[in-house]
């Protein structure tokens, strides 16, 4: 059996993505905040998304740049990857937990408030070099 479980881990290392990324979890603000801000670096060279995550005034913007940052070092160090070259494959958002709170009204009633959290992911990858 336990070759059995080798031959899978195996398999997992074959196909693993060796691209760099980062993850950002359970950041409190709402996915759909977010994403707004990561549709407009998807795509982009590394330098000018973090260009654009530093003069936009958007709330999201701050988490964002920290997880892209984070992709950026461990493309440098553990993959060894020049910077010049990297842009942002993947980015996207997924709903983390939600903390549900209330908000008295009057006549006794309540009324939900749900604080949304966010896991935040940057993957980059390498810019195909143009003839």
């Amino acid at each position: 059996m336990a070759t059995r479980e080798r031959e899978k881990a195996l398999k997992r290392r074959e196909n693993k993505d060796n691209r760099a990324r980062a993850v950002g979890r359970y950041i409190r603000i709402s996915p759909s905040k977010v994403r707004i801000v990561i549709d407009l670096i998807r795509g982009k060279k590394v330098d000018e998304a973090r260009a654009i995550l530093m003069h936009m005034p958007n709330g999201a913007c701050e988490p964002v740049l920290k997880v892209l940052n984070s992709a950026i070092a461990n493309a440098e160090n553990n993959l060894e990857l020049s910077r010049d070259s990297l842009i942002v494959a993947e980015a996207f958002a997924d709903q983390g937990p939600t903390l549900k709170r209330f908000q008295p009204r009057s006549q006794g009633r309540a009324y939900k408030i749900l604080k949304r959290s966010s896991h935040i992911t940057v993957i980059l990858g390498e810019a195909k070099e143009e003839k």
